[in-house]
C-alpha cells in the first residue's frame, strides 16, 4: 500500500487483536460504534459456529489517533478482546512458564484437556502442515493461533475506518453472496432490496436460491463436512482515474485481486463477467462506450469489465468475486499423519469449526476492497485532511466536467514559434 497502510496483530485464543491504520487524512468523524456495525456483520450468517455467534461479541475500542470523534492524522490504533481468552489464559500465556505452571498445563492435559495438548495431526487445507515446517515448530498451535480466521476481525476493523472514508467521497461498497455449494442465485430473480439481502440468513437477494443455500448447508452439517461458495463486492461512486495501466504495482484491479486473496479461505477472484468472458466472442464482452454526459461521467453499454480497464478505474460500479473455499477443519476430520512421528493418523486436529462462512467473507472482503480503495483514492488525490482531500476531489470532478483539455504542445506551437510569431503550421 502507499498512502493508507495497516498492520494487525494477535492470536486467535490469545488476549486480544489490534489493528494499526496509518495515512488516514485529518478531521474525519470515526467512532467505535459505526466500527462494531462491520464487526457484527462479520459475525452473522447461517452455517456460524458457536464462537462467532455467542462466545464473542466483537467491539473495537480506538485508542489512539482519534480525539473528540475525529481523526488526529496520526495512526489509529484498535483493539479488540478475545473473549475466549479467560478459557486460554494458561495455554496461550505470554510470559514464560514456572515450573508450578508447567506442571499445571501437564495435568490439565493429562485430565483430558485438548487445549493443553500440544497439536501434531495435521488438518489437510490448513496452514498448519506448511507453517510447521517453515518456522521450526513441533506444535502446530503456533501456526493455527495466527493462520485462524479470527484474525480477519482486525481486518474488518480497519476496514471500517476505510469505508468512513470512502463515505466521504460518496463511495459505498457491500457484498452478498451469490453461491453455496453449487446452488447459485438467480439475477433476474434477485427481488430484494440491499437492506433486505443485508437482513436475511445468507446475505441473498434471491430468496428461492438462499432457501436451496440452507439446505445445502445443512446437509453438509448433518454429513459432519463443510461448504462454500461465491460472494461479490460492488464499490459505487467511483471517479474515472484510480489506478494507472503504467506499472504493474500501480494497475487498481492488480491491488484488489491481492487484497481479496489475501483472505485466507479465497481461492479466486474475478472482475466483471470474470471467467465468462473466455466463453463469448469480444463482441459481446466489451462495454460500448455511447457518450460523454455533462457531469463528465461516461455512458456505457455495460460493464462486463466490472469497472475496470488497464488498470484503472472506468467509472463505473466496481464488481469483484470471491470464491471460497469450505473450511479446512472438518466436524468428522479426514485421515491425516503427525507432525512429530510423520505417521499416518487416524484423524486430523479438530476443535470447532464453521460449518460455511460465505456471507463473513463477503464481509471480510469489502473490508479488504475498501483499505484498497482508499489508498488509491489518496493517492489520487492525496489531502493531510479531509477538507483539502475532498476540495481536491471537487477540483478534479470539474475538470471531469469541462473535457479534456488542448493538448498543450500542440497548443503552444499554434500560438508562438521563434521570435514570438505564430508558426504556419499544415494540417
Amino acid at each position: 500500500m502507499g498512502r493508507l497502510r495497516f498492520l494487525t496483530a494477535g492470536e486467535s485464543h490469545g488476549p486480544a487483536l489490534s489493528a494499526t491504520i496509518e495515512g488516514v487524512p485529518a478531521g474525519l468523524p470515526l467512532t467505535a460504534d459505526e466500527i462494531a456495525v462491520d464487526l457484527a456483520r462479520r459475525q452473522s450468517g447461517y452455517g456460524r459456529g458457536a464462537r462467532s455467534t455467542s462466545i464473542e461479541q466483537d467491539r473495537a475500542e480506538i485508542l489512539a489517533g482519534v480525539r473528540h470523534g475525529l481523526t488526529l492524522g496520526s495512526p489509529i490504533l484498535l483493539l479488540i478482546h478475545n473473549r475466549d481468552w479467560a478459557n486460554w489464559t494458561r495455554v496461550m500465556q505470554v510470559e514464560p512458564l514456572t515450573d508450578e505452571q508447567a506442571a499445571e498445563l501437564a495435568a490439565l492435559a493429562a485430565g483430558g484437556d485438548k487445549k493443553a495438548l500440544p497439536i501434531t495431526h495435521l488438518r489437510a487445507g490448513h496452514a498448519d502442515l506448511a507453517g510447521s515446517v517453515k518456522y521450526g515448530f513441533s506444535d502446530a498451535r503456533n501456526v493455527l493461533e495466527r493462520a485462524s480466521a479470527r484474525e480477519t476481525a482486525a481486518r474488518v476493523a480497519a476496514g471500517a475506518v476505510a469505508r468512513a472514508l470512502l463515505k466521504e467521497l460518496g463511495v459505498e461498497v457491500w457484498s452478498f453472496t451469490s453461491e453455496v455449494g453449487g446452488v447459485a442465485m438467480d439475477g433476474a430473480a434477485a427481488a430484494r432490496t440491499r437492506e433486505e439481502a443485508e437482513a436475511s440468513p445468507l446475505r441473498c437477494p434471491d430468496t428461492s436460491a438462499e432457501e436451496r443455500m440452507v439446505a445445502r448447508i445443512d446437509e453438509a452439517r448433518n454429513a459432519g463436512d463443510t461448504v462454500g461458495g461465491v460472494f461479490e463486492v460492488v464499490a459505487s461512486g467511483l471517479p474515472i482515474g484510480l489506478g494507472s495501466h503504467v506499472q504493474w504495482d500501480r494497475r487498481l484491479d492488480a491491488a484488489l485481486a491481492a487484497a481479496v486473496v489475501s483472505i485466507p479461505i479465497v481461492k479466486g477472484v474475478e472482475f466483471g463477467l470474470g471467467f465468462e468472458q473466455t466463453r463469448r466472442f469480444g463482441s459481446q464482452v466489451m462495454d460500448v462506450i455511447e457518450r460523454r454526459l455533462p457531469d463528465g461521467s461516461w455512458a456505457r453499454g455495460g460493464n462486463n469489465a466490472g469497472g475496470l480497464e488497464g488498470g484503472i478505474s472506468n467509472g463505473e460500479p466496481i464488481v469483484i468475486r470471491g470464491a471460497v473455499k469450505p473450511i479446512s477443519t472438518l466436524p468428522r476430520p479426514l485421515k491425516s499423519a503427525d507432525l512429530v512421528t510423520g505417521q499416518p493418523v487416524e484423524k486430523g486436529h479438530y476443535e470447532r469449526s464453521d460449518i460455511c462462512v460465505v456471507p463473513a467473507t463477503g464481509v471480510v472482503a469489502e473490508a479488504m476492497v475498501c483499505l484498497t480503495l482508499a489508498d488509491f483514492a489518496l493517492e489520487k488525490f492525496g489531502g493531510d485532511s479531509i477538507a483539502e482531500l475532498l476540495d481536491n476531489v471537487a477540483r478534479y470532478r470539474e475538470r471531469l466536467a469541462a473535457g479534456p483539455s488542448p493538448d498543450p504542445v500542440r497548443s503552444l506551437g499554434r500560438t508562438q514559434g521563434a521570435g514570438g510569431a505564430a508558426p504556419a503550421e499544415s494540417e
